[in-house]
């Protein structure tokens, strides 16, 4: 072990192997990575944006240093990359390498030591990296964006010798203008410049010319901050600067554009355009077009749409007024207890109609956003992507629940998905820390090698395997590659090859573990024998779980001992692939090793992070929401992506587009106040019918889209792009006040701008303005460590988040800060292991102690809902959110089909909701920054579940009726048939308005109709009753994860699960309910035929009534029957035996009027 006074962090490093082959060495990061924060103003201070030169170093600046130097308009600088096992260097950390050296374990600089390394450590145990990947051999050069383009040559390549971008050497390029007749190889046109005098050191210099984001913004605009630190020039006085363009522009009263020597006025000469005249440029019109379009629903559906439910709300008061005006004197008890329901029937409509007053469509505009942040510029000469970093989390907790290989096609749809390479990273949360999800991530990782690049060369979608070699329609259109054919039919045996291995990993791993352990068994018996020990004696060998190069498990066993059980195991992080290169890496032609030829095929691949962290008896771990806090801590520290995709293990990208749809949003005018957007859930392997509402669509496409014309959609748990400052509970940099009735008084505030507003109690402002008079600023930074934790890395994180989600300057409004255009086009930097070990430390049980997160900081705790209370703290807080709903599904899922699993998600979902209602994210306790019709919806969110205790009432009242010969009505007047047939009415028409203006099919409204009611006979009430025994007995409130369904083996039987019958206590109301209404009905048809005076008024509205609930809880009642064809006709006819002996019993315990004798004498006709 070796500590070095350059880091506080220590770590130990064994190679894989038995005990008797173990190494270690002491790995140190060369520089201390403590919060070292730049100038809001500048991408350097962030851990992504470091740049590699020779001549600079890193430098802290404090309130000590000259003021001439802060307020300085121009400064030079240059930033050297720390080495690392990925990248050598001659500098300190190469001294505790070479020491390793001596122990016989080198490594090359050309072996990626962070993707080869397993890191655990956690509560009172040292960071340890265990090598898995011991191979030394230095892989094959790839062809990359810094190889010579020339056939046969493979030196290194001199930039800007052409404007088409050809590659080429010096040595080659030497060639063409000597022998080549001056012309480029690739774009067949002359070099501007043909002199082959060029020394090397101008070369060079044009070389690291290129390589800059160029220019930079002056730091004077953005008020330095003395307390953050910042990279200065350490070249010598006499050393010449760079050229400034912006320098140079100023003191000679220059600009670019039109009527200057780029654009002259008088045009290129004869021939270029019209009459010699060529019209210049309009450069302000790619920033004026803006990249989304907010589109209303047309005033001639939404207009009668609010009429309608204004018509419907007077018919409802008129109609309740009358049935309080009028009680049925004969059964005021019935009368009671439906004028209750009803009341509430109608305020709960009301909570449910109010937000949908304002529904909106959303599109975007994707060539608006690649012309705007990935085409050159004068910031950005070589078109390098200018988009911000995104981090993508994909979370499972049972690899037995969760199939290895439905997480493993998310996994690779996530890989391919078409944005950045380098501004991608991946990370999977395994919160049960088994070997079986790691071991199948390796797999997923090693095909992603051949897959990846076959998506991006034939443009394939959807990028699930799984999902794209199952679609049946056909897979030739708009192909046109010869080769496609070719290279599909290698790539679908190579998939299939993936699927046997990911399917054989749980019996590899059980037999590998049982070979270990038995080996164990033996040396401990020999060991026994050479002590002289009684064979007889037992041998205590803990059953441990191997990993394949013969080292333990530091997860969870198969055996759950001590220190490897799910709830008792280190913290471990893997890095699988190693960040990308900044250049563009192109692969080989198709040969033996090679399935496809992807010469023209960037190969790179996105960053993909394994994390499973420390779980220890005693500790809280708060279920999911406590592992995509972890997430959003490891991720700031290894990529610090300021967005953040959260994705179930189920869900994949089925559109790969749908990444840069989101971000359209948030880089949009506006863009800045938007903390999160949501994409609508679409699901597969639903039966057609969609017998249990699987779809969800009125939810998604009625509601979700009515919200989104108020302050947003809700959060709904997946598929769905975070603003990383939001998540960490900073309030937006602008908000809005409502006050008065209904908030029809608008304060707007500028929360980022100090010693204007008065700041709130539970205000958390971003310590980032740079303003050296700012105290709040002084007072957030030293607030950072309490509310965000120890962690240096992590607090130094924040702006930089901050500063790359920023808007372009030229898209935000006046007076307020934005990002330069290309500040975000630069190398990230590479990981070491210091890095890793920092983010082993943030992922321990016991980081969050004496912290804000989940209290106000990342997910919230306290509810097994966390998505909805997630959203909420942040709507209360003023920020907005975005419903994303385009043409091609973004994400797609699987949803429980089983009627037994469908019932436990709806109660689980009802359950938290009965947790907002009695906390304090209950929307009466909102702030004015929430609109009131967002507070409506969210009020009506906690308020639902309570509808159901009067369902139960309202669907058993119908078989009362029946039983007892009352109705509630006195009788079926006129009046009473009006009311009732223009509150149907106005139902029918508004459901036909919700169906023309947001695209759902009647018999998907229908089917939410009906399953509206069996889980408000089913599980609202159990939520309702496991609500109020947390409240008041506090009773915790047992978590049932979701079974997702696994890739069916055999098409025809894809619905097996529908037809699965499992018992679960909340089947029991609905099938009483059944029953008593059909015994109901065949009792009251039965006394009115056999009465000497039949009501028929009164047995038509029971027998309506009771005929609603059983069509509602049709679907129920086929769940029951199981598969078609299956049930045996002899429980039909014991079903309607049952009934007619318990209506005839019935009949005889209360006979009609006209006596007991006269009833029970028979007589033939």
């Amino acid at each position: 072990m070796v500590k070095s006074a350059s880091s506080p962090v220590t770590i130990t490093v064994s190679s894989a192997g038995k005990e008797s082959g173990s190494r270690s060495m002491g790995l140190t990061s060369p520089i201390p990575r403590r919060a070292s924060i730049s100038s809001n103003a500048s991408p350097l201070g962030g851990g992504g944006n470091r740049r590699a030169s020779s001549g600079g170093r890193y430098s802290s600046m404090t309130k000590d240093d000259p003021i001439e130097e802060i307020n300085s308009e121009f400064v030079s600088y240059t930033v050297h990359i720390p080495p690392t096992p990925d990248h050598q260097s001659i500098s300190a950390s190469q001294t505790s390498l070479n020491e390793g050296d001596k122990d016989g374990l080198k490594l090359k600089p050309e072996r990626s030591f962070i993707s080869g390394t397993i890191f655990t450590g956690g509560y009172n145990s040292i960071t340890r990296g265990h090598v898995i990947d011991i191979s030394l051999e230095k892989p094959e050069t790839m062809r990359s964006g810094l190889i010579c383009g020339m056939r046969g040559c493979d030196e290194k390549v001199v930039q800007g010798k052409c404007e088409c971008g050809f590659k080429i050497c010096r040595d080659c390029y030497l060639d063409c203008v000597g022998s080549g007749g001056g012309r480029c190889p690739g774009c067949k046109e002359p070099y501007k410049d043909a002199s082959d005098g060029d020394d090397e050191e101008d070369e060079v210099s044009s070389e690291e010319e290129d390589d800059r984001a160029f220019p930079l913004p002056s730091i004077a605009d953005f008020k330095l901050d003395k307390r953050l630190s910042l990279v200065k020039s350490f070249k010598g006085q006499n050393h010449q600067p760079d050229f400034d363009h912006t320098r140079w522009l100023f003191e000679t009263k220059g600009t670019y554009g039109y009527g200057n020597a780029v654009w002259p006025k008088d045009g290129y000469g004869a021939g270029s355009g019209t009459n010699g005249f060529e019209h210049p440029p309009d450069f302000g019109e790619r920033c004026k077009r803006p990249l989304t379009r907010k589109i209303g629903v047309s005033a001639a559906i939404l207009s009668p749409y609010r009429l309608l439910i204004m018509l419907r709300l007077v018919a409802l008061s008129f109609f309740l007024t009358w049935r309080i005006r009028h009680p049925n004197r004969d059964a005021m008890w019935l009368w009671g207890m439906s004028i209750t329901c009803e009341l509430w029937f109608a305020f709960s409509w009301l909570l449910d109609q109010l937000p949908k007053l304002c529904p909106v469509n959303r599109i975007t505009d994707l060539s608006v956003l690649k012309e705007r942040f990935e085409s050159p510029n004068l910031r950005n000469p070589k078109g390098r992507s200018d988009l911000p970093g995104i981090d993508v989390f994909v979370s499972t907790a049972d690899p037995e629940k969760e199939p290895p290989l439905v997480t493993a096609n998310t996994i690779l749809s996530i890989l391919a998905v078409d944005y950045p390479v380098e501004k991608l990273a991946c990370y999977l949360s395994d919160d049960g820390g088994a070997l079986l999800t790691f071991e199948a991530l390796a797999e997923t990782a090693s095909f992603a090698r051949i897959w990846v690049p076959f998506c991006r060369k034939h443009d394939i979608n959807p990028r699930n395997p799984e999902a794209y070699f199952g679609q049946k329609r056909d897979f030739l259109k708009n192909k046109v590659r010869l080769d496609f054919v070719r290279e599909r039919r290698r790539m679908k045996r190579e998939y299939d090859e993936f699927k046997v291995r990911i399917n054989s990993l749980p019996d590899s791993i059980r037999r590998r573990s049982d070979a270990y352990n038995a080996h164990e068994e033996l040396r401990s018996k020999k060991k026994q024998m050479e002590m002289g020990g009684n064979l007889s004696d037992p041998i205590k060998i803990p059953k441990a779980t191997w990993m394949s190069d013969g080292s333990h498990w530091p997860g969870t066993w198969a055996s759950a001992e001590s220190d490897h059980s799910k709830g008792d195991h280190a913290g471990i992080i893997q890095a699988m692939l190693a960040p990308p290169n900044a250049e563009p890496v192109y692969g080989a032609e198709a040969d033996g090793e090679n399935l496809i030829d992807t010469t023209e095929v960037d190969i790179r691949l996105p960053m993909l992070v394994y994390v499973s962290r420390e779980k220890r008896p005693g500790y809280d771990h708060n279920k999911k929401a406590g592992a995509m806090n972890a997430l959003v801590r490891t991720s700031a520290i290894m990529s610090n992506g300021p967005f953040i995709l959260n994705l179930d293990c189920d869900h994949y990208v089925y559109n790969s587009l749908a990444i840069r749809e989101g971000m359209c949003f948030m880089l949009d005018r506006g863009g800045d106040r938007i903390c999160f957007v949501q994409f609508p859930q679409r699901f597969e392997g639903i039966d057609l019918n969609d017998r249990y509402a699987n779809h969800n669509t009125v939810f998604f496409d009625v509601s979700m889209r009515a919200l989104d014309g108020l302050q947003g959609p809700m959060y709904v748990g997946t598929g769905c792009i975070f603003r990383r400052t939001a998540l960490y509970g900073f309030s937006p940099p602008r908000a809005t006040e409502h006050h008065g009735w209904f908030g029809r008084r608008k304060i707007k505030l500028a929360l980022r701008k100090p010693k204007v507003t008065k700041k709130a109690d539970d205000e958390m402002v971003l310590p980032i303005n740079g303003d050296d008079d700012d105290d709040d600023a002084d007072i957030e930074s030293l607030l950072l460590p309490k509310r965000f934790g120890n962690s240096t890395s992590l607090a130094a994180s924040i702006p930089v988040a901050e500063y790359q989600g920023r808007l372009l300057q030229d898209v935000q409004g006046k007076g307020e800060k934005g990002r330069p255009a290309g500040s975000l086009a630069v190398p990230r930097e590479p990981l070491d292991a210091a890095v890793v070990a920092e983010a082993i430390s943030v992922i321990s049980c016991f980081y969050e102690d004496k912290t804000e997160w989940g209290k106000r900081v990342g997910w919230i705790y306290g509810s097994v809902t966390e998505d909805v209370v997630t959203g909420y703290r942040m709507h209360n807080r003023g920020w907005r959110s975005v419903y994303c709903v385009i043409k091609k599904d973004a994400f797609r899922g699987t949803a429980p089909i089983n009627l037994t699993d469908r019932l436990h998600q709806v109660l689980r979902w009802a359950t938290g909701s009965v947790e907002i209602f009695f906390s304090r994210n209950n929307a009466l306790f909102a702030s004015r920054r929430m609109k009131f019709l967002q507070r409506v919806a969210y009020f009506n969110v906690g308020m639902y579940p309570f509808t159901s205790m009067f369902l139960l009432v309202y669907c058993i009242l119908p078989a009362v009726s029946l039983f007892s010969g009352q109705f509630i009505v006195q009788s079926l007047s006129v009046t009473f048939l009006i009311f009732l047939l223009a509150i149907t009415i106005t139902l029918c028409l508004l459901a036909i308005l919700e169906i023309k203006w947001s695209g759902i099919t009647l018999h998907d409204w229908w089917r939410n109709e009906q399953f509206w009611l069996i889980g408000g006979t089913s599980a609202h009430p159990a939520a309702v009753l496991q609500g109020l025994l947390k409240v008041i007995a506090g009773v915790d409130i047992s978590f049932t994860l979701t079974s997702k369904s696994a890739t069916p083996e055999d098409r025809d039987d894809e619905f097996a699960e529908l037809y699965v019958v499992k018992w679960s206590f909340l089947m029991v109301p609905p099938i009483t309910i059944m029953m008593v209404n059909m015994i109901a009905i065949a009792v009251g048809v039965a006394r009115t035929m056999y009465s000497m005076f039949p009501q028929w008024s009164k047995l038509v509205g029971g027998v309506f009534f009771s005929f609603w609930v059983l069509c509602h809880l049709y679907p129920f009642a086929k769940g029951l029957m199981g598969r078609r064809g299956k049930v045996p006709t002899i429980v039909f006819v014991w079903s309607g035996l049952l009934s007619i002996i318990v209506s005839l019993l019935w009949v005889y315990i209360n006979p009609p009027s006209g006596g007991r004798q006269d009833f029970m004498k028979f007589q033939f006709p």
